[in-house]
C-alpha cells in the first residue's frame, strides 16, 4: 500500500518567505537589536538575552516617525536613556521600561516626545529622577513604583505630582531617609526644600511708544530658584539680569509693535517650577497703513487700515469739507487685531455726484494721521464715456464703526442731498413716462373707434330716406369718406351727433350736392342733412 505524504503548498511557503524577508528588511533598516520584535508602530524588547545596553535606535531618523509604543522589560544591561535617544519617536504616546536596570534619564530624554501621554518606569534602581525631563509633556500617568528613591529634595516634584493628579489604582511610592528608614513618598518632609514662586512688580504694563521701562520679578523657594525671563517675539531692546533677587527686565525704545506681548518670568528650582506673566500695552499715535481707491463688490468700498491705542476716532472729508455719514454713506470695520482696524468707508450706489477727492482723518490722544484718495464711481452724463455700473451684491458680516461718532454740522457734505438731487431726476423720469403712456392710450382708443365707427351700430348701411319712429330713442350715424363739403344746405351734422326722434323728424341724404348721386354710394356718401318735416306737411 503505497502511503501519501502532504508536502506544503508552493503558494504558502512563498508567502512565509516574502512575510519573513519583509520582517527582515524592516528590523535591519530600523536597526532592530536582536532581543526586540519590531514594527513600523512599535518596539518590543523583552528577552534578557542577549539584552539590550542601550535604548534602541532607527538607522535612519525618519523610520521612527510611525512608532507609537515602545515597550522594554527584564534588561538589567540597560542602564540609562540618553539625550536624544528616544527623541526619534516623535510620534511616541507609550513608553515602558520596566523590570530592568535602569538609574538615570537625562533631562533632555523626552525634549523631543511632545506625545507623550504614558511612561511607566517601575522596578527599576532610579535612586533619584529630576523633574526636568517631564515638565513640558501633558502626562496622564507617570508610574515609578518599586524604585529605590532616596529622600530628597530632587524626588519632592514626585509627590507634588501625586497630589495633584488622579489615579486608578494608588501608587505605593517609598524612599528612604538618611537613617535607612523606608518612608512613604507623601509622608516625606525635607527641610528648605519647597516649589518656587514669582511675583512681578506690574501685571499690566503700560507705556507711550519710544519710552522705556523696567520690570522687576521677585522670587522665593528652597533651594533659590533660577530665573528666566519669556520674551518670545519681543522687536523692542531689552537687556535682563537675573543674578539678582529681585530679576529684572529693562526694555528699551518700546515699539508699538510689541503691544499686546505676553512678557513672562519663571523660577524653578529641583522641587518644580512657576511662571509669573505680565501684558504689555503700547500707547501710539495713529498711522493709516493702507488706503485704495474704491473698488465695487455689493456696495463700493474705500478700504483702509489704520493702526492706533488706544481706538482712534475717524473722519472722512469729502474735498476738504466733513462728510456726514448716513445709512447710504458709512465706516465699516471688518477685522480688529490688536490695535490694527480694517475696514472702508461703504457707498450704496454713488452717482458721478460722489466723485472727487476723500480724505480719512485718524485721531486719538497721542496724535493723528491723514491720507487722501481720489474716487470716481460714475461719468457724467453726456461725455461719452458711460458709466461704471454698480455692483448688485456685497454684504458684510460687521457693525458699523464703533470707533467713534465724528460728525460735524458745519460746512458738511451729506449723502441725503445726494438722494435728493437723485429723487427729483427719477420724478422727472416718472412724469413724462406718464404722459407718454396716456398720450399712447388716447391713440389706440382712436383708433379702435376709426375701425368699428364706419358701420351703423345696427349693422345696417343708409340707403335712401330713413325714418326715426316708434321706440327709438336715438340713432348714431357714422360719417364715412367725407371727401367734399360743397352744397350742404341746413344744419351740418358732427361726427357722432345724436338725433332726437321724439320730435318725429325725417333723417334724408341730399344727394342733389353731388351731381345727382344715388344715396347707396357709399364712396361719397359723407354728410347728413336734418329736415324737420311736420307731421301734416
Amino acid at each position: 500500500m503505497v502511503s501519501w505524504r502532504r508536502r506544503p503548498r508552493p503558494g504558502l511557503a512563498r508567502l512565509w518567505c516574502l512575510c519573513c524577508l519583509v520582517l527582515g528588511c524592516w528590523r535591519g533598516a530600523l536597526g532592530c537589536p536582536a532581543s526586540c520584535n519590531c514594527s513600523s508602530w512599535r518596539i518590543w524588547c523583552t528577552e534578557s538575552s542577549p539584552g539590550i545596553a542601550s535604548f534602541p535606535v532607527p538607522q535612519r531618523s525618519a523610520e521612527g516617525d510611525n512608532v507609537t509604543e515602545i515597550y522594554i522589560a527584564n534588561q538589567e544591561n540597560l542602564k540609562s536613556i540618553n539625550d536624544n535617544e528616544v527623541g526619534y519617536y516623535v510620534g511616541l504616546k507609550n513608553l515602558t521600561v520596566v523590570d530592568s536596570g535602569l538609574r538615570f534619564v537625562s533631562r533632555q530624554a523626552f525634549v523631543k516626545n511632545v506625545n507623550l501621554q504614558y511612561i511607566n518606569l517601575s522596578r527599576n534602581n532610579l535612586s533619584s529622577l529630576s523633574k526636568k525631563p517631564f515638565h513640558h509633556l501633558g502626562l496622564s500617568d507617570l508610574i515609578l513604583v518599586d524604585n529605590p528613591f532616596k529622600c530628597s529634595c530632587e524626588i519632592m516634584w514626585i509627590k507634588k505630582f501625586q497630589e495633584t493628579k488622579s489615579y486608578t489604582e494608588t501608587q505605593d511610592l517609598y524612599c528612604t531617609d538618611e537613617n535607612n528608614k523606608r518612608t512613604a513618598l507623601l509622608d516625606m518632609k525635607v527641610p528648605n526644600c519647597d516649589l518656587p514662586s514669582a511675583n512681578l512688580s506690574n501685571y499690566n504694563i503700560t507705556v507711550v511708544e519710544g519710552k522705556s521701562i523696567t520690570l522687576y520679578c521677585d522670587t522665593t523657594g528652597g533651594p533659590p530658584p533660577n530665573v528666566s525671563w519669556v520674551v518670545t517675539n519681543l522687536v523692542s531692546n531689552h537687556e535682563s539680569d537675573t543674578n539678582k533677587n529681585p530679576a529684572s527686565l529693562t526694555i528699551k525704545n518700546v515699539s508699538s509693535m510689541d503691544s499686546g506681548l505676553s512678557i513672562s518670568c519663571v523660577a524653578e528650582n529641583i522641587v518644580g517650577e512657576y511662571q509669573a506673566s505680565a501684558e504689555l500695552t503700547v500707547f501710539f499715535a495713529p498711522n493709516i497703513t493702507f488706503i485704495e481707491s474704491p473698488t465695487p463688490d455689493h456696495h463700493w468700498c474705500i478700504p483702509f487700515t489704520v493702526k492706533g491705542n488706544p481706538k482712534p476716532t475717524l473722519q472722512w472729508f469729502y474735498e476738504g469739507a466733513v462728510l456726514n455719514e448716513s445709512e447710504y454713506i458709512c465706516t465699516k470695520i471688518h477685522v480688529i487685531n490688536q490695535s490694527e482696524y480694517h475696514g472702508c468707508l461703504q457707498l450704496d450706489n454713488p452717482t458721478h455726484l460722489n466723485n472727487g477727492a476723500y480724505t480719512l482723518l485718524a485721531k486719538n490722544d497721542y496724535g493723528e494721521d491723514e491720507k487722501r484718495v481720489d474716487a470716481h464711481f460714475m461719468s457724467v452724463p453726456g461725455d461719452g464715456s458711460g458709466p461704471i455700473l454698480d455692483p448688485d451684491v456685497y454684504e458684510y458680516e460687521t457693525t458699523p464703526n464703533d470707533l467713534g461718532d465724528a460728525t460735524n454740522n458745519s460746512n458738511q457734505i451729506t449723502s441725503t442731498d445726494v438722494s435728493n438731487k437723485e429723487n427729483e431726476d427719477s420724478i422727472t423720469v416718472y412724469v413724462v413716462v406718464g404722459i407718454a403712456a396716456l398720450v399712447c392710450t388716447g391713440l389706440v382708443i382712436t383708433l379702435i373707434i376709426l375701425k368699428f365707427g364706419r358701420h351703423s351700430k345696427f349693422g345696417m348701411k343708409v340707403h335712401g330716406e330713413v325714418k326715426g319712429v316708434g321706440l327709438v330713442d336715438q340713432i348714431w350715424l357714422s360719417l364715412q369718406d367725407c371727401d367734399n363739403e360743397v352744397g350742404l344746405q341746413d344744419s351740418l351734422v358732427d361726427f357722432l351727433t345724436p338725433v332726437d326722434c321724439s320730435e318725429q323728424v325725417m333723417v334724408t341724404v341730399n344727394s342733389d350736392v353731388h351731381n345727382n348721386s344715388t344715396a347707396s354710394d357709399n364712396n361719397r356718401l359723407g354728410f347728413v342733412l336734418f329736415h324737420k318735416i311736420p307731421l301734416d306737411g
